[in-house]
């Protein structure tokens, strides 16, 4: 495979001079950018999880397979009755064909990201109250590269790399076989970010819409960014669609912080300026804030790869809230304060769901991590909750976690897309 060999090849040899601890935290360090001819290229090549081994756990803490054998789950979400429906999915092959989007295929194919997305939501029920999934069935199909999932009343919102569909739903349902309304389309084509995630608000009145951006530092153009690296509202008693914050290059997790109330969001930042940029990020989200992609990062540090400048919206740039370092792919988020299955020093504060880096040496990434809070705000540095995920010689991955959520009995569940687990994470005690 030609284009592999190609990229594999080390013409510069870059490598981080800091450690991903130096990009973490309320005030990264933020080095000069290093431009290189070719981008720095680390990946790791799926293995699996070979029978009776699971990821390693923090001490105090222990973790299980609550589902295997599923077929690239990337997203959870909890039903009221205690129900979790897993996305399978991966990314649409209706992308625009440039020579970027055909490498980056090449690259994510090695990864374990390459293959058909399954198109369909599973559904997930423990029976037995012993932190195992026995009941499996396909509760939708037929989907679009489907992500987000919120239910508001009786209607069940899924976003489909191109659109939001509403079905109707009732609790206890296992399948929904009636055809979905679409309720708003979503840019889609490029979809070099295709995930779109959703979050209601508590009053149920609005979705909260994550639509990454189209390439890297707006490669195609900004007109092909237009609707992109942004936050959406959507009024569900009007269906109207707007922008809530932009300049968020490709946003994922939302959740609502539960002392303040405020939405916070994790943020995939850019890559192909060295290993030690641009820090991922939490942050607190500001209604009508820009967050400075592709203009500029973490604030005004402008981005002079970006043609024509605007230095009228760097100059309105919001610096994020929390660095959780370069290229560490952090996706999945989830608070704790419902984490009763944890011991309490686990529960105040958020989860982060990391899949991983490709374009640092070393790796970065590639576990899951716990940010305290205190006071609304991350109080503290990172801690490992799962690791174990890379092989001891960094050359494998066994899996990559992605969504998290927090199951009715109060454990944390972790989709693993590349291992095709949803993982348990407990207390070590007998439940």
């Amino acid at each position: 495979m030609l284009g592999t060999v190609t990229w594999r090849i080390v013409l510069h040899p870059e490598a981080a001079s800091l450690p991903v601890t130096a990009g973490t935290g309320s005030h990264p360090d933020l080095p000069q950018p290093n431009h290189t001819l070719f981008p720095t290229v680390n990946i790791a090549t799926p293995v699996g999880w070979a029978q009776g081994k699971v990821p390693t756990p923090a001490q105090g803490l222990a973790v299980t397979p609550y589902a295997k054998g599923l077929d690239h789950p990337r997203w959870l979400y909890r039903l009221p009755n205690g129900d979790i429906l897993v996305a399978e999915s991966n990314s649409p092959k209706t992308d625009i064909s440039t020579l970027k989007n055909r490498v980056a295929g090449l690259v994510m194919g090695e990864v374990g990201a390459g293959g058909d997305s399954p198109n369909q939501i599973i559904l997930l029920r423990d029976t037995t109250g012993k932190g195992i999934a026995d009941t499996r069935m396909v509760f939708l199909d037929h989907l679009y590269s489907p992500f987000g999932m919120a239910l508001v009343g009786n209607d069940l919102y899924v976003a489909n790399a191109n659109a939001i569909l509403r079905f109707s739903y009732h609790e206890g349902d296992t399948r929904i076989d009636t055809p979905g309304t679409k309720v708003a389309d979503l840019p889609a084509g490029y979809n070099h970010h295709w995930t779109k995630n959703l979050l209601a608000s508590p009053d149920g009145r609005f979705l909260y819409v994550t639509v990454g951006s189209n390439s890297n530092v707006a490669d195609n153009g900004m007109n092909v960014e237009e609707g992109r690296a942004r936050i959406d509202r959507l009024d569900l008693n009007t269906g109207k669609l707007t922008p809530y914050a932009t300049g968020l290059r490709n946003p994922n997790g939302l959740a609502f912080e539960p002392e303040s109330g405020a939405l916070w969001v994790v943020v995939n930042e850019r890559d192909e300026i060295g290993s030690d940029l641009v820090p991922d990020y939490i942050t607190s989200v500001k209604e009508g804030a820009f967050y400075g992609w592709p203009y500029s990062y973490y604030g005004q540090h402008v981005d002079a790869r970006v043609s024509p400048q605007r230095p009228d919206l760097v100059a309105q740039a919001i610096a994020p809230d929390y660095a959780l370092g370069p290229h560490t792919a952090s996706l999945g988020i989830a608070f704790s304060q419902d984490a009763t299955r944890l011991p309490d020093a686990w529960r105040h504060g958020l989860f982060v769901a990391q899949h991983g880096s490709w374009n640092r040496r070393p790796k970065s990434g590639y576990k899951v991590i716990y940010v305290p809070f205190a006071d609304g705000k991350p109080s503290g540095p990172p801690v490992d909750v799962l690791t174990g995920f890379l092989t001891a010689d960094e050359a494998h991955v066994h899996g990559r976690p992605v969504g998290l959520a927090i199951d009715s009995s109060g454990a944390l569940l972790v989709a693993d897309d590349v291992g095709g687990v949803v993982w348990r994470v407990s207390g070590n005690v007998a439940e």
